[in-house]
């Protein structure tokens, strides 16, 4: 699981130029809203060897009664409380400010993991300038110019030298599980009413506040990690903030997870984000369950309810087809334990390994049926496969042509796979290869 990095300090300091610098300008999410005098975002960090997500926060400022200032406030706790770095960043050029000492206060209870980075310093080696920042007291600056990239090496190397060693390796044979989705769909509800049923071995592990819950489950005869992704607890007038702790925390945790449980909101319904987060989870090649809760909730339903609604998803978003939709509620335990089932067979699903006798079987059934278009006025042959890898399934093709073989043959292909083997829940990888000469 990556760490978490965060920069802080007060506004115009430098933080989004840095956070630029150290991810190559590449921004993972960004919200813009109204009102908002800057972009919040976070984004994955790599630096010998090590992996990160990098947080950008709000510029700090005197206690003040404006929500927008309140709010931000808000946000750097938030970040201070969630992150295993924080990296506190100053002005070289303007010197110590009166809201640098105000951060410095707040960051004094967690000063083993801030690093004070005593921003441009143009001048380096010669720059003296950050030594003022020593009567911070929270540790020794590290002059960096962020807009030129000097120092900032030096910088990286103090970051991922404070950052936590990875965990030890997670048991053999536990099934990491991640409950995701929107704010308010009832994941932690969900995930405690699953941890209620049938269980044997429960163990809450809180690691700290910054880290999610994994509470491990004992399920017929297999352990079940559980990894909380509710996130912070909501302040007032700090919604935005929350949801987008919340989106981090989401993303750390389908990381790990080797089947994800979206939940959606019966009552609401498939929204845009949902399918995003969907989308994501078969991308990663993680198992996908999705489940619709608060079905006790919908008034208007008879026996067809439930279909109509998820071909309507899928004439959206073709490949949740391959995906099961389980229609629960925590409120009351209903289909708790279809839940439950379903992640222990779409699990060994993804471990499943298919022949290569069998795998050709249905590679030439499928050929024979449609043979793949011919591009460029050459004939495009399929000879044979194999399955090469498994958790996700992935299978290689090999062919005269492979870069001339058409997207909308290889989704063929793929179809035709989930038709033949039971991989329902699984993303299914389709890899073509050339043919080598033998000479």
């Amino acid at each position: 699981m990556k760490r978490t990095v965060a920069l802080v300090g007060r506004p115009n300091v430098g933080k989004s130029t840095l956070f630029n610098r150290i991810v190559g300008g590449r921004r993972a999410i960004v919200h813009d809203r109204p009102g908002v005098t800057r972009d919040r975002h976070f984004a994955q960090a790599e630096w010998d060897g090590r992996h990160f997500w990098l947080v950008d926060t709000g510029g700090w400022t005197a206690e003040t009664k404006d929500p927008l200032a309140r709010s931000i406030r808000d946000q750097i706790i938030s970040a201070v409380d969630e992150a295993d770095v924080i990296v506190l960043l100053v002005d070289t050029q303007e010197g110590v400010h009166p809201a640098d000492e105000e951060v410095a206060d707040l960051l004094r209870r967690v000063q083993d993991r801030v690093i004070v980075a005593a921003n441009k310093a143009d001048a380096l080696p010669n720059d003296l300038s950050h030594h003022a920042f020593h009567g911070l007291g929270i540790g020794t600056p590290w002059p960096v110019s962020a807009a030129t990239g000097k120092g900032s090496g030096d910088l990286l190397d103090k970051i991922v030298a404070l950052l936590p060693q990875e965990p030890e390796a997670d048991e053999a044979g536990v099934v990491q599980v991640a409950v995701v989705g929107r704010p308010n769909s009832g994941k932690s509800s969900l995930m405690n009413r699953l941890l209620g049923a049938e269980r044997t071995i429960v163990a809450a592990e809180a690691g700290t506040t910054r880290d999610a819950v994994d509470s491990p489950l004992r399920y017929h005869g297999r352990t079940l990690n559980f990894i909380d992704t509710a996130g912070l607890r909501k302040r007032p007038k700090v919604k935005d903030d929350v949801e987008f702790y919340s989106t981090l925390r989401t993303a750390r945790a389908m990381e790990r997870a080797d089947i994800c449980i979206l939940v959606i909101d019966a009552q609401i319904g498939v929204q845009a984000q949902d399918l995003r987060i969907a989308e994501e989870i078969w991308d990663r090649g993680a198992g996908l369950i999705v489940a619709v809760n608060k079905w006790d909730l919908v008034e208007e339903k008879d026996t067809s309810t439930a279909e109509r609604g998820r071909a309507k998803v899928v004439d959206r978003v073709p490949f949740l087809k391959n995906a099961p939709f389980v229609y629960v509620s925590a409120l009351t335990g209903l289909r708790a334990r279809k839940v439950l089932d379903l992640t222990l067979q779409v699990e060994e699903r993804r471990r499943r390994r298919i022949p290569t006798a069998e795998v050709n079987k249905v590679i030439h059934a499928l050929t024979d049926r449609a043979q793949p278009p011919q591009k460029g006025g050459g004939e495009v042959k399929l000879y044979y496969a194999s399955q090469i890898g498994t958790a996700p399934p992935t299978f290689s093709v090999v062919s005269n042509r492979p870069d001339t073989v058409a997207t909308t043959y290889r989704r063929y292909l793929v179809n035709g796979f989930y038709e033949a083997w039971d991989f329902f829940g699984v993303p299914i990888r389709l890899k073509l290869k050339r043919k080598r000469d033998r000479r």
